[in-house]
């Protein structure tokens, strides 16, 4: 008898298991299950109709059962440097935001991993949304998707890299950015190296010890904007409960465990942590391990509270690191024109 389920669930919420296990229990090969899962994840297919491997019945019997909670492209936005911006709708009408970066040799996807943010940063668009609810993963899946997608279309070479940089604080989402993860580099999925895709976030020690234990092979960056305790809360209040002693010890159990070079984002501000005294505290916090320090031009939400630093105090900070044997690089923003750029994903669609 027709299995018939009385509200439809999102079938890529389940495993190739229990797929399988679903065409055994209404009276069908197992293998059925494979062939869906593949439709799934490595064709990335958002409808049953388009199965076409699959019998009428087959696809009708998934569509009373199923849905597939994709996401749409609701706005495409392309900067003059050739950035793009998507403003995402997913399956609840809630809106995020990713973007595609392409340089001469790469391009790379900037995804979010939450609608809104956990986290108060104070320089940042989004976390004036407040958290609404985290992307599961298929959704966070499906935005590496669409950017591959346009990567292919525009500059006429697949995704290379993908940053977790987006809308959202990806550790505060862990165990659906791991297994976004998990489908983005698996063979039956994107197949993309872990090497190729940097998770960023302000720092939360627990999980990122917990990251060390796992054994993850994606790297990690941290936005650390200031290794002074007083400076880094008055701009990052959350740093109030996850200081910088505690984000420390955990970056050093995380550089013991995998041996990985750690990078540092940090912005520079006029009058905040811009003085001699702030890049010392930075050099002094980066000496624990193999780091790399990323000097972000800032990027304005309007208000104009935060201003950017002048070149010299940026000299300043680049000077003195490399003094000391520290990698810096200056970064310059992409997709200021269209708020693609760090800090301005604010879910303006």
């Amino acid at each position: 008898m027709l299995k018939v389920e009385t509200k439809k669930k999102d079938i890529r919420a389940l495993t190739r298991d229990q797929l399988r296990d679903f065409f055994v229990e209404n009276g069908d090969k197992s293998f059925r299950g494979n062939q869906v899962y593949e439709w799934l994840w490595q064709k990335a297919a958002h409808s049953f109709d388009v199965m076409t491997n699959l019998s009428k019945e087959t696809r009708d019997m998934l569509e009373a059962n199923f849905v597939i909670n994709h996401i749409k492209v609701d706005v495409m936005q392309r900067s003059s440097d050739g950035t793009i911006k998507n403003a995402v709708r997913l399956h609840d009408d809630l809106v995020v935001e990713s973007v595609l970066i392409p340089t001469k040799t790469r391009t790379t996807a900037c995804v979010s991993s939450q609608v809104g943010c956990s986290l108060d940063c104070r320089f940042c668009a989004t976390s004036r949304l407040k958290r609404m609810r985290n992307l599961n993963p298929d959704e966070i899946y499906d935005q590496v998707v669409a950017i591959d997608n346009e990567s292919r279309l525009y500059f006429d070479r697949p995704l290379s890299n993908i940053v977790f940089m987006g809308m959202g604080e990806p550790l505060m989402n862990y165990k659906n950015v791991l297994k976004a993860i998990d489908k983005i580099t698996s063979p039956e999925g994107l197949g993309m190296s872990p090497k190729r895709i940097i998770v960023s976030t302000s720092g939360v020690p627990k999980i990122i010890k917990k990251m060390a234990d796992e054994e993850v092979k994606f790297k990690l960056a941290v936005s650390l904007h200031s290794a002074i305790d007083e400076i880094r809360t008055s701009i990052m209040p959350f740093n109030a409960t996850f200081s910088l002693a505690d984000l420390r010890e955990a970056l050093e159990y995380w550089y013991s465990k995998t041996k990985s070079r750690i990078t540092y984002e940090y912005v520079v501000w006029k009058d905040i942590n811009d003085s001699q005294k702030d890049v010392n505290a930075l050099v002094d916090f980066c000496r624990f391990a193999p780091s790399k320090v990323n000097l972000i031009e800032y990027n304005p939400i309007d208000d104009g509270e935060f201003q950017q630093a002048s070149d010299k105090a940026i000299d300043m900070y680049v000077k003195t690191l490399e003094r000391n044997g520290i990698v810096v690089t200056v970064r310059r923003s992409r997709g200021k024109d269209i708020d693609a750029a760090c800090g301005q994903l604010a879910n303006k669609a």
